[in-house]
């Protein structure tokens, strides 16, 4: 959870009230945040201004500033309205050019026009820059933005990707003019390492670096890593050009709309950003920027009160959501509320998530206690599939086999060349910025884990008998998450020689465990419940005419299902993982035992 620091004296004049430290304790507890600190009396023996130290849920990124806080706060308490956002005539535009694809593709921006700092708002400004950086931005590597005294800049705006040579410019608070190579270099030196050198290794092998220019090539600033001097904003400056840069656009567009809701609050019309049109090279198309457009949810107000044990009204329930900034309207019959949500309210991304505000503004400690939450199971247990899993634990450690726990990452090659399969893209789900090779996809078989296990204990004493239960991954297109979770089990001999009986009696002490019989003639319906085993050549992992899929019928009558495989692994598998032995191998699919 981030931390936020505010001056305690400011903050509660901004709430209209001196609180006591358990005042403010309760309070912070009954809205969901969490009083960490209060410096008072070491404030007092430095000479220094109190202040309070707040624990924010990591979702909340409308708390990680003072105005935030306060705002949230007053709404909760009913002495202010949620702020209505709105966007003025756009003046300028933002150019992306092509270029900026081989680095960071996406850009966003917005001016906030005849602003008016003074040292507390200016300092809380460049405060929740940071916060959002070592948050959301995910220390500069997905979004990065920078603030500019837009009234040193000539508009169109550019936002290009030009060789670092050709870069130069005077970094902020610096003298000395560099190019994008010299300024690399010095960034990375000792003195730097903590400070803006630690994100020089987001772009310093890019063949191109990012770079904010105006329509005179004077340079904004060098993403992810500094601004201009030229453009550099003081408590003096009137208008703030804000440029956001990113490698994912959902992302650039939250951190925009969070900063400017924020301090849009000092221009002197409050609350109001002049926008402007981003055009992208890339595809041609163009766009306004922010976006104020309120997302819309639905939620039911039965599932709320089930929630919750109440029978409120449906406009009880929309006071209760208005203390917590969403505003909503009821339908006509009353059972569905049409709830609007801010654009400082990023974090509700479902209709459970309007259920918990609906609770926080009721007032957990109001919630009603006992016979009316009896509809609710609050006596925890195990899920179905980790029952099934435990037996099979069971089986096999009883039957002398070591478990194992290998990473649910491998890489693409382990999931696939090393087992001599081919990827058709229709299964593995693939990370999109893997911090190694070794990381690059999430298994869909045990295997690789396994091998990779025995690989790192080959020298142990032969035979190596391990197995694993646990999840892999397939993508699904027609889910909304587009993937989906399938517990399997898995084991595997290693040893001189392959032990084929050795896994196929491992596979039969399994299923007598699950009652499931051997069926011999499986052609007959009749055979009731039970599992056979087929040769199956197109099973490249193993060896020719070794490898075999495992059938399973659930009961009599029932279509057959493949639930598995087995056999003796090939030896360029083996090879593929550096074990001079041979191996036989078996996985299940756990869940068709439930």
């Amino acid at each position: 959870m981030p931390t936020v620091s505010v001056n305690k004296q400011q903050l509660f004049e901004l709430l209209g009230k001196q609180y006591t430290n358990e005042e403010f304790d309760e309070l912070c507890f009954e809205f969901g945040i969490e009083l960490d600190e209060d410096t008072t009396e070491e404030a007092l023996k430095n000479n220094e201004e109190p202040e309070l130290k707040l624990d924010i849920g990591a979702n909340r990124y409308d708390l990680l500033c003072i105005e935030g806080i306060a705002q949230s706060l007053n709404e909760y308490l009913g002495r202010a309205e949620t702020p209505k956002y709105k966007l003025s005539a756009p003046t300028t535009k933002l150019i992306i050019d092509k270029s900026t694809e081989q680095v960071r593709p996406f850009a966003t921006g917005a001016v906030l026009r005849n602003i008016k700092f003074n040292e507390k708002s200016y300092a809380s400004f460049i405060a929740l820059q940071d916060k959002l950086h070592s948050n959301v931005c995910r220390n500069r590597s997905l979004v990065a933005m920078g603030t500019h005294d837009f009234d040193t800049m000539q508009g169109p705006i550019h936002y290009r990707a030009l060789a670092p040579k050709d870069i130069k410019f005077v970094p902020l608070n610096q003298t000395k003019e560099f190019n994008g190579e010299e300024l690399i270099e010095f960034y990375k030196s000792p003195e730097q390492k903590n400070n803006i050198g630690r994100f020089v290794h987001i772009i310093e092998d890019s063949p191109v670096f990012p770079v904010i220019m105006d329509d005179n090539n004077v340079v904004g600033s060098l993403p992810p890593l500094i601004n201009s001097e030229h453009t550099k904003i003081s408590l003096n400056t009137r208008n703030v050009f804000i440029d956001i840069t990113a490698t994912d656009r959902t992302k650039a567009d939250i951190v925009l709309n969070i900063l400017v809701s924020m301090f849009s609050r000092y221009c002197d019309e409050p609350f109001t950003v002049e926008p402007i049109e981003v055009v992208s090279e890339h595809n041609g198309q163009s766009r306004m920027a922010p976006d104020f457009n309120q997302r819309k949810m639905d939620v039911s107000v039965a599932y709320i009160n089930s929630a919750l044990g109440l029978e409120q009204t449906p406009a009880e329930i929309i006071a209760c959501l208005k203390k917590m900034s969403l505003s909503a309207v009821a339908s006509e019959d009353g059972k569905i509320l049409h709830v609007s949500i801010p654009i400082t309210r990023t974090d509700i991304l479902h209709p459970c998530d309007i259920m918990e505000d609906a609770a926080v503004g009721y007032g957990f400690n109001n919630l009603p206690k006992g016979e009316k939450l009896s509809n609710a199971n609050f006596i925890a247990s195990a899920l179905p599939i980790n029952k099934i899993s435990d037996i099979f634990r069971i089986a096999s450690s009883q039957a002398s086999w070591l478990e194992v726990l290998p990473l649910t990452l491998c890489s693409h090659d382990e999931n696939f060349k090393f087992l001599r399969t081919t990827d058709d893209n229709t299964k593995a789900v693939k990370l999109a910025n893997p911090k190694t090779l070794e990381y690059q996809v999430v298994r869909t078989t045990l295997l690789p884990g396994i091998l990779k296990t025995v690989k790192e204990n080959r020298k142990h004493s032969l035979p190596i008998k391990v197995f694993e239960t646990g999840d892999v991954v397939f993508k699904n297109e027609a889910l909304e998450r587009k993937a989906y979770n399938e517990r399997h089990w898995a084991a595997v001999y290693v040893g001189k020689n392959s032990g084929f009986e050795i896994i196929q009696g491992l596979l039969g002490k399994i299923m007598q465990t699950f009652r499931t019989n051997w069926i011999a003639d499986f052609g007959a319906a009749s055979s009731g419940r039970g599992y056979w085993i087929q040769q199956d050549d197109s099973l490249t992992t193993y060896f020719p005419g070794r490898g075999a899929k495992v059938v399973f019928r659930s009961k009599e009558g029932a279509e057959p299902q493949v639930i598995g495989q087995l056999g003796v692994l090939h030896p360029e598998v083996m090879n593929n993982f550096d074990l001079p032995y041979a191996a036989s191998f078996v996985e299940l699919n756990s869940e068709v035992f439930l």
